[in-house]
């Protein structure tokens, strides 16, 4: 069987503004949702499609406002959390929505300061001419996110704009939020994460460096290089690996090999439909969790591991068979 091959269109290209004065003097007037969209899960969704719908119909264009770093790893960089999504991928997202644009706006100390009013007068209605905004009611913004969306309002009636605010989306009877998808991802839940953000958990890396990784993969295993955001709980799961546009079943195992002696840590996957393709270390790289088959264990000997992997191996063939069935 031979590896698939990417068939899903190129992703959409639009503007992606990366600081206010590279917005151009006509954009607005315009429809607006802020964020930081990490995981651009479900209700991510919701807001942008909103957004992006109300615009097409006054004949008018649709943006999202998001920040990089994300706030709370530039003013806690310590207990910050882990994220879903690197930006790359987050303007992908966003971009799938419908939305027409997105402004990237730096966060440092200056941004950090600026009030809620500031932002809604100088940002909002000065450089995009805001008519309408759409936001979830946990939305905080401006210095220390003291304001919320009533302050939101209070704003929309003062300098002309219209403010919606959605309720929290729902999944199987759980509030979607990028906390609860942590939460659940952190927890190896990836099949409650995937109700939420609509889509399978993914991340993207390149190749760990050595094990024999030259100009050509020749044997059934990658490791991924280290992956410094969130990872799935350590343990066992039923994956597909995308090296650059081709596709793979795989079995892959996080965790730090407690049966070989010394820990250490790796991201490893065994390829069960393997073919040799092109591979080097910077070749990218994607990995979708698909289903956790259990928990890291030491096993007695490697033997008993050897036995363990077979299983797996079993358990991830029947679901790749089952899928492909249904």
């Amino acid at each position: 069987m031979t590896a698939a091959r990417l068939e899903t269109p190129a992703p959409r290209a639009i503007p992606i503004y990366r600081a206010l004065e590279e917005i151009p003097a006509d954009f607005g007037p315009s429809v607006i949702t802020v964020g930081n969209f990490d995981g651009v899960h479900r209700g991510h969704q919701g807001l942008m499609r909103a957004a992006a719908t109300e615009a097409r119909t006054l004949g008018i264009r649709s943006v999202a406002i998001t920040f990089d770093p994300h706030p709370a790893k530039f003013l806690y960089p310590d207990i910050a959390p882990k994220l879903l999504t690197f930006l790359p991928q987050r303007l992908s997202l966003i971009a799938a929505t419908g939305i027409d644009a997105v402004l990237v706006l730096h966060f440092d100390r200056a941004l950090s300061r600026v009030t809620a009013r500031e932002f809604a007068r100088d940002v909002l209605v000065g450089k995009l001419r805001a008519r309408a905004m759409h936001e979830g009611p946990s939305f905080r913004f401006g210095h220390g996110a003291r304001a919320g969306v009533t302050e939101l309002a209070e704003f929309g009636a003062e300098f002309g704009f219209r403010v919606e605010v959605h309720p929290v989306v729902r999944v199987h009877s759980l509030d979607v939020s990028s906390s609860a998808v942590r939460s659940l991802i952190a927890a190896g839940d990836v099949r409650r994460a995937r109700w939420m953000l609509g889509r399978v958990f993914g991340v993207q890396s390149t190749p760990a460096r050595g094990r024999g990784i030259g100009s050509k993969l020749l044997v059934p295993t990658v490791n991924l290089a280290p992956y410094q955001e969130l990872l799935p709980a350590n343990g066992v799961y039923v994956t597909r690996l995308w090296i650059a546009d081709r596709c793979f079943q795989a079995v892959t195992n996080i965790g730090n090999r407690p049966t070989f002696g010394k820990p250490s840590f790796a991201v490893e996957s065994h390829i069960l439909d393997f073919e040799p393709v092109d591979l080097d270390e910077n070749t990218p790289l994607k990995l979708e969790f698909l289903r956790r088959l259990r928990a890291e264990m030491e096993w007695p000997s490697p033997e008993a591991l050897k036995a363990q992997i077979m299983k797996d191996v079993a358990r991830a063939k029947r679901y790749f068979r089952l899928v492909n069935e249904g």
